[in-house]
């Protein structure tokens, strides 16, 4: 239910505003849009090519919310629509992308055009209209930590010292690996649109804020191939591991699994994202990290501990093989390559939204893999069940 008399982190009344939301049927939009349906008095044009995430906001036509959310299906691309939905918005969030590790060395062209050419007349009718845009970037603008760019015998690196691996927004360089290594095309885009965004700020005058998300996961989070998503591509890490357990098969891991990473449940960093929206004061002109720091582990210490709670989900024995190493060449092709750490600083965000009294990620690592995985297996088990009983065809 919106809450009457709103006000902001500095106690002032908020006023109901207009949201043109870009990728609003996706993981995180659609979990924004419950927020923004369910706690807020807002109103939501959610524009995309595909809404069954949102379907429940939309249907049935009584909902309390009906009158303030309105679906657009339309392909950035290609679209004239789209700058007239942005004058009728007070505020532009951008979540378009392809954003799939394999489609880097895969589909580098779609890749680059879809995070950064599609992304421009976003940012040109914000700034020509005078609109205020959030633009969701990725973590992987960092690239690799100055830690792991240093050759391994050099009197420089110190694995130990957070200097050298923890991210800052304002601070840490962006590394990335040679042009041949085409693993680098979705960080270059983002980093390109991030420097278009900060530029038309800075010469413009477009209100802006970028979204870094590290590791954002939850239900209804990327796709199982085949049942949600194309039965052919290698989505993120999180998935890969939970279509694996789903099918019974061993989890894969990549080079041994041993990069590291940061996990934050969604309904924990959605909360930040509200308050950047409802706190423009504060949130504008500005680059923030949203991730947990306190879940971070080694992909290979994550397969284990899905093992384990898709077990206790499911009610299933772990495989006697949980996981088997596969070469990153075999799994993503040639080209790939990889950072070793993502943990995000978190002290402009915090100083800027605060820790309290609402952001403040909490969510423990098992308690959003096991909501996660109890809402995949729920969801997904019986379709994958019988997608591997169908007989096969013959010509």
């Amino acid at each position: 239910m919106a809450t009457a008399n709103r006000v902001d982190l500095d106690g002032k009344p908020m006023k109901p505003i207009t949201i043109c939301m870009i990728g609003a049927g996706g993981f995180i939009g659609s979990h924004l849009c419950e927020k923004l349906m369910s706690e807020t008095p807002h109103k939501v044009l959610a524009v995309d090519v595909y809404n069954d995430k949102i379907k429940h906001l939309l249907e049935p036509s009584n909902l309390p919310w009906a009158d303030r959310i309105q679906f657009h299906r339309i392909n950035i691309k290609h679209d004239s629509r789209l700058e007239g939905l942005i004058k009728m918005a007070d505020l532009t969030i951008n979540l378009a992308a392809i954003c799939t590790p394999a489609d880097y060395n895969t589909r580098p062209l779609d890749t680059i055009y879809s995070n950064f050419i599609d992304a421009l007349p976003v940012v040109k009718y914000c700034s020509e209209n005078n609109k205020r845009l959030i633009h969701f970037s990725t973590c992987e603008v960092y690239g690799k930590t100055i830690g792991s760019f240093l050759p391994k015998d050099s009197p420089l690196r110190r694995v130990d010292d957070p200097a050298y691996y923890v991210l800052k927004e304002d601070t840490s360089p962006c590394i990335f690996g040679p042009i041949e290594k085409q693993r680098w095309s979705y960080a270059c885009a983002k980093q390109l649109i991030e420097r278009l965004i900060y530029a038309e700020g800075a010469e413009n005058g477009l209100e802006f804020t970028i979204v870094r998300p590290f590791n954002w996961i939850g239900p209804r989070m990327d796709f199982i191939p085949g049942i949600d998503g194309p039965s052919e591509g290698v989505p993120r890490v999180l998935a890969c591991f939970s279509n694996n357990l789903l099918r019974g098969e061993p989890l894969k891991l990549v080079d041994g699994g041993q990069s590291q990473r940061t996990f934050v449940y969604i309904k924990d960093a959605i909360e930040a994202v509200l308050l950047m929206i409802e706190n423009p004061a504060r949130a504008n002109g500005h680059i923030f990290n949203v991730g947990n720091p306190n879940n971070e582990v080694t992909v290979r210490q994550l397969a284990e501990m899905m093992t384990q709670v898709y077990s206790k989900v499911s009610g299933e024995s772990p495989l006697e093989t949980p996981t088997i190493d596969v070469s990153s060449k075999e799994f993503y092709g040639e080209g790939y390559d990889d950072s070793d750490k993502r943990i995000p600083d978190m002290t402009i965000i915090n100083k800027q939204l605060g820790r309290f009294p609402r952001w403040n990620p909490k969510t423990s690592l098992w308690d959003l893999l096991e909501s996660t995985l109890t809402y995949q297996h729920r969801t997904y088990a019986e379709a994958i069940k019988k997608s591997m009983s169908k007989p096969a065809t013959t010509s």
